[in-house]
Order: structure tokens, then C-alpha cells, then sequence
């Protein structure tokens, strides 16, 4: 079993779940949806029309939270691609809904457009450390009420990884049939629905808004995979202290978890959140900042009471390029949420405090979603791997260099990146003294300029835009200008004497 940092006690944990009993039940929620407001009144809650504020009976929220599921499962268009939480931890995302782009040719921020997004799919379609594409940006070309199509078809179009994606009320059963089309048949998509549906119903503090209601009334009544996020931000929307903003955090999460559940009893839900701290100095909205981090641990332990996987958007940054900053805010929250036992993290690509996608981000991300998976990996702890008979037969003064073991493992043991350079600082230099954005802008190119194995067929392809007339391109086409680089030429396999007289010169050199 898996052991976790905590930051409360078992009695700490015991009386955050109290206290939000206390919340709903003594003060409640303001819910502007009236639907929603019928169905709490169906089932017993305490419902005020005239003031629109439903408070929640401890006995109701505890019926409902037996209902909880202990697992969720994102699904993707190939199979192979499918993915549950928590056996399958950690889950690394792209960020979502960014207006803008860093553009990949000028480096000047635009507007994003659906060819970006396709571009953005075809990528994350090809980097290993990406679990799920959670669909990074806004379409700014897209044609009138065409705002989810425009983003939905072209993500769904460039990759087979699952999607994760949201939808105002009025364009979701639009995006139903396309998925349909897309799928073969309503019964092909409810066998293995390849996109899983995202809202934010609760807007701190205490207040379920219109839209995203309804959204969620509509996905658990069809019973499509789908689940919420929770976004406190203390000082602004929620108290300024880590317990009372995690206190609100999960009284406003059980308020949307029991209208989930009273919907479509023993749906999947994801504990998942997004809860900062405001710089009070200026009201600055700060995902970047490490009480981020802290407080998605304390959000995992209350997931852990409940018996149910968590995680949400860890890893921003609040940098506006990609820089140090960049670097070191992503790194400091996803280790500290990962060791605090956060299953997804919603973290890819995005600078600027979810403002902008950057392209050599997403790759360098994609090397800390690596390494992630790498700390899951631990020790691997065994008796063979304790290799006592091989620190005996190399014996003091030996070098482990050229042996057998050393040849047979030195691709396993180590995760290999290819951003972070590690070589002498002369052979850096003549190699172009590039930077970890230089690099990470070298791979994107080299896998944009590549064809992508993800479209859909031509028949499918057809019925779709004979569907929605008008519709965007959705093809992945690289930028303007750019050609596909010169394959590298490939070293012939060496023989293991060749590999030990290398890996000796290297380890005398050194």
C-alpha cells in the first residue's frame, strides 16, 4: 500500500468533514438553477424558493456519500489509452480553456484558434508522459454557434488518448451527436465514451450557478462520464486561512457531489479542485503559488476519508514566459500534491496563470509528468535488485560500468530525458548552447512536421461535415514555414563490447 505525506491528523481530517456538515446544514447554498432547486426539494432537502438557498440535512449528505465509487476511468478512442484512477496514478492532463497561445513561430501571444488546437492534440497525441488531453484552449475562429465544435472536433480528431471537455448547455447535444458520428452509433459511444464531460457548478462562495448546473443535470441524467471542480480562492472567495478555505472547499464539494449522486446514484466523481490563495498584496489570482500545492494535499486526504480519487489543476504557473519561474512553481506543486497522494493533475502547457498555451511548455511539462511517473515507479524493491552478488564480484576499487547488469538496465533505471541536457559544458556549446525552451521547441517541431496516425476516416469525416455545415478544418497542419526536420541518422546497434569501451572512455573522461 502506497504511503502518503499528510499535513492533518485523522482528527483534523474528521472535523474539516464536520465542519462543512455544519456549512451545509446551518448555512447552505445559494442554487440559481431551479431545476436543481426542484430535484433537492424531491429528495428531502431543505429548499427556499424565495431566497433560492438549499440547506443540506447531515443524514442526506451522508446517505448520498455511501454512494460514492471508489474509481474513475477516462476512456480513449484506442483502448490501450484507457486509464483508472487510482490503480493507474498518477494521470497527467493538459491545463484547459486558455484564451490565448504563445505562437510557436513568433513567440508573441494571439488569440487561439481551432488550427492551434489541432496542432495542440497532434502533440500531446505523441508525448508518453500525457494521460488525458483536456482541451488546452478557446477557438477564436470558431463560426456562430459552433463554439464547442470548433474545439471539440479537432482535438477529438488528432488524438486517441482520452479528451476531457466542457460545453455550455445549448451546444451539448450538439456535441452528443458529433461524438456519436464519430463513435459510429449513440450505443458504440455509451460502450466507451471516449470524451468525459468537465464543469465547475459551484462558484465560491456557497453558489451553484446556472450554466454549469445545468450542465451537470444534463450529463448525470444521460449518464455520460463527467465530473466537477471545485475553485475556492481565499482571501477573495473563500477565508483567508488554508483550514477555512479547505473547510468551504469540501462542504462546496459535497453539495455538488450529492446532486450527482441523487441524479444518477453511484456516478463516478473525482474529488477534484482547484484552490488557491490570492496575493492580497495587489488580489492577484496565484495558481502558481505553493499553497496551491499544500492545499491539494490536504484535498487528497479528505478524498482518502471519502474513499475516492482526487486531484484537478496543479502545476500552473503564474509565469508569463517559460522560464525559471515556469519551472520551479510547476515542479514544487505537483511533487508536493503527488506525495500528498493526487491522482490527476490537470497541469500541461499553460503559462500565465491559465491565460496562455505555450507549446515548449507542454514538451518540458511532459518531462515532469515523466518524472512523476518515475517517483510511482520507487525502488522497485526486490532481492535480485538489492544486487549483492554483484557488489561482491566487482569488490572495493571496481567499476560497475561495463557489466552485464549496468549494459541490461541502463535504459530502465534512469528516465531519460531529452530536454534536460546533461553534458559537459563544452560539448553543450558545440552543440548550439541551447536552453531548455530552445530544446523543447526542437521536439515540437519535429513531431508537428510529422503525419499524425490519429484522424478519422474519410467516410466518417464526411458524415460529420455534412452534419455541421460550415464546420472548422480540424487538421493538424504544421505552422506556416515550417519543414520537417532532417532525420537524425541512426547509430547501428552497437555490440556490448562496443557499449562497455564507450561507457569506460566516458567514465575515465569524467
Amino acid at each position: 500500500m502506497q504511503n502518503y505525506a499528510s499535513l492533518l491528523s485523522q482528527e483534523q481530517v474528521e472535523r474539516i468533514h464536520e465542519a462543512s456538515l455544519e456549512i451545509l446544514e446551518s448555512v447552505g447554498l445559494l442554487v440559481r438553477n431551479q431545476k436543481a432547486r426542484q430535484i433537492f426539494a424531491h429528495h428531502g432537502l431543505n429548499v427556499d424558493n424565495e431566497t433560492q438557498v438549499v440547506k443540506f440535512p447531515r443524514n442526506i449528505v451522508e446517505q448520498n456519500r455511501a454512494l460514492f465509487p471508489q474509481k474513475f476511468t477516462f476512456r480513449g478512442r484506442d483502448r490501450s489509452f484507457d486509464r483508472t484512477i487510482p490503480e493507474d496514478s498518477p494521470i497527467i492532463l493538459t491545463g484547459s480553456s486558455a484564451p490565448n497561445i504563445i505562437d510557436p513561430v513568433t513567440g508573441y501571444e494571439r488569440r487561439a484558434t481551432s488550427d492551434d488546437l489541432a496542432r495542440i492534440s497532434h502533440l500531446i497525441n505523441e508525448l508518453p508522459g500525457y494521460d488525458v488531453f483536456s482541451i488546452s484552449t478557446l477557438a477564436d475562429d470558431a463560426p456562430p454557434g459552433q463554439f464547442s465544435l470548433s474545439r471539440f472536433y479537432p482535438s477529438i480528431r488528432n488524438t486517441v488518448k482520452p479528451v476531457r471537455a466542457n460545453t455550455p448547455p445549448e451546444e451539448a447535444e450538439d456535441m452528443l451527436r458529433l461524438l456519436f458520428m464519430i463513435a459510429g452509433s449513440e450505443s458504440a459511444f455509451r460502450d466507451h465514451p471516449f470524451v468525459t464531460f468537465h464543469y465547475c457548478p459551484v462558484v465560491s462562495p456557497l453558489t451553484m450557478d446556472f450554466d454549469s448546473t445545468e450542465v451537470l443535470i444534463f450529463f448525470k441524467e444521460k449518464g455520460f462520464p463527467s465530473y466537477f471542480s471545485i475553485v475556492p480562492n481565499a482571501g477573495l472567495t473563500s477565508p483567508l486561512t488554508l483550514a477555512g478555505t479547505l473547510a468551504q472547499n469540501n462542504a462546496e464539494f459535497l453539495a455538488a457531489a450529492v446532486l450527482s449522486q441523487i441524479i444518477q446514484p453511484g456516478s463516478e466523481l473525482i474529488y477534484s479542485t482547484l484552490p488557491t490563495v490570492a496575493d492580497m498584496r495587489t488580489g492577484a489570482y496565484s495558481p502558481g503559488a505553493i499553497e496551491t500545492g499544500i492545499l491539494h494535499m490536504g484535498c487528497a486526504q479528505m478524498a482518502r476519508f471519502y474513499n475516492i480519487p482526487s486531484g484537478g489543476y496543479i502545476g500552473l504557473t503564474n509565469s508569463k514566459i517559460n522560464d525559471a519561474q515556469s519551472g520551479f512553481e510547476t515542479a514544487m506543486s505537483v511533487v508536493s500534491g503527488y506525495l500528498g497522494g493526487v491522482d490527476i493533475f490537470n497541469m500541461g502547457g499553460l503559462l500565465d496563470a491559465l491565460m496562455s498555451f505555450d507549446f515548449a511548455k507542454a514538451v518540458i511539462d511532459n518531462d515532469i509528468a515523466m518524472m512523476l511517473k518515475r517517483i510511482r515507479r520507487g525502488f522497485e524493491f526486490s532481492e535480485e535488485n538489492l544486487s549483492l552478488d554483484l557488489i561482491a564480484e566487482i569488490g572495493p576499487g571496481g567499476m560497475f560500468a561495463d557489466s552485464d547488469h549496468t549494459l541490461e538496465r541502463m535504459r530502465t533505471t534512469m528516465y531519460l530525458t531529452d530536454i534536460a541536457d546533461r553534458n559537459p559544458r563544452q560539448q553543450w556549446q558545440e552543440i548550439g548552447a541551447l536552453d531548455a525552451q530552445a530544446r523543447a521547441m526542437m521536439r515540437v517541431k519535429d513531431i508537428l512536421t510529422r503525419d499524425n496516425p490519429a484522424g478519422f476516416s474519410p467516410e466518417v469525416d464526411h458524415q460529420i461535415r455534412s452534419e455541421f455545415v460550415g464546420m472548422i478544418s480540424g487538421a493538424s497542419v504544421p505552422p506556416e514555414g515550417w519543414k520537417p526536420s532532417k532525420p537524425t541518422p541512426k547509430r547501428g546497434r552497437e555490440s556490448r563490447e562496443e557499449r562497455r569501451r564507450r561507457l569506460r572512455e566516458k567514465t575515465t573522461t569524467n
